[in-house]
């Protein structure tokens, strides 16, 4: 059994469907009752409710099983404690494979919540644990949220300018390399970076998008006082906002590139383009 916290967002449930996709039995970590069904129905075995931040909680959704896939709730303030309760609860429940899910470049201090990951790797460095780090860049997938102003207004908006070279990955890709890496020998003591093809500029953004949807993108900066507002508008938190608001400023100036080579290796493949992304949410959704 391998159990997967944070199984009810984006990057919880496309772990699973990939171990699902290998006949892997999982244990699904949620954190709302209400969460339970839906990892049901993706094929999990089990769903349990559980707080990351209480340890008898995590103990028991570790109870049994053989790996753990530790992915913490997206920019969470206590993420350095959540991952201190997961390893001493891994530790304690002698678990033959423990893989952290952190971020690219988490060396970056500018990036708070890039930060608290660099914490828990060095503390899993130390844990004595068979540990493999996966270092994924930005998911293509956070397109997603502006396809319909993509669509509809044939603008590309995003709060940071033309030094913003992003390495996207494709986050079905990511979810791939967890599978194999939580399945596969050899792949302790191992700290892997995961990033797509090429950083692509928000102007070569808006290219990629222009060929595939056969109109014209723009891309367009705006401000960071208008994000703030956005982002409080719908109720995200002071530390989320702030955190954010220093990685845009950051990917402003310095962008967050990385390498393919690692993920090519890990699939035995190329790592999926952002054309070959973009095509393939134009069918979904065509449907």
């Amino acid at each position: 059994m391998i159990l997967v916290t944070g199984a009810g967002g984006k990057t919880g449930q496309a772990v699973v469907r990939a171990l699902i996709g290998q006949e892997e039995p999982v244990r699904a970590l949620v954190r709302r009752q209400e969460q339970v069904m839906d990892l049901q129905s993706l094929g999990a075995s089990d769903a349990v409710v559980a707080d990351l931040l209480d340890g008898a909680e995590v103990a028991r959704a570790m109870d049994g099983v053989r790996a753990v896939y530790l992915v913490a709730p997206n920019v969470h303030p206590d993420e350095t404690r959540i991952g201190v309760i997961a390893i001493a609860a891994g530790r304690k429940a002698t678990v033959e494979r423990f893989v952290y899910h952190s971020v690219l470049h988490p060396q970056t201090r500018e990036m708070p919540h890039h930060w608290q990951k660099l914490g828990v790797e060095e503390m899993l460095l130390e844990s004595g644990l068979n540990f493999t780090i996966l270092q994924p860049a930005a998911y293509m997938q956070n397109l997603l949220p502006l396809w319909d102003t993509v669509v509809s207004e044939g603008v590309y908006r995003v709060p940071y300018g033309e030094a913003g070279a992003l390495s996207l990955v494709d986050l079905e890709d990511v979810a791939e390399a967890a599978s194999k890496v939580l399945t596969d020998p050899g792949h302790g003591d191992a700290i892997y970076e995961l990033a797509g093809p090429e950083p692509l500029s928000p102007a070569e953004i808006a290219r990629v998008l222009s060929r595939s949807l056969e109109f014209e993108v723009r891309a367009e900066s705006i401000s960071l006082k208008s994000w703030t507002e956005q982002a409080r508008a719908v109720g995200m938190s002071d530390y989320s906002v702030d955190a954010l608001v220093r990685m845009f400023r950051y990917y402003d100036r310095s962008g967050l590139r990385g390498s393919p080579r690692v993920l090519e290796w890990l699939l035995e493949r190329s790592p999926t383009t952002l054309s070959e992304f973009v095509d393939r949410t134009q069918r979904s959704r065509a449907r």
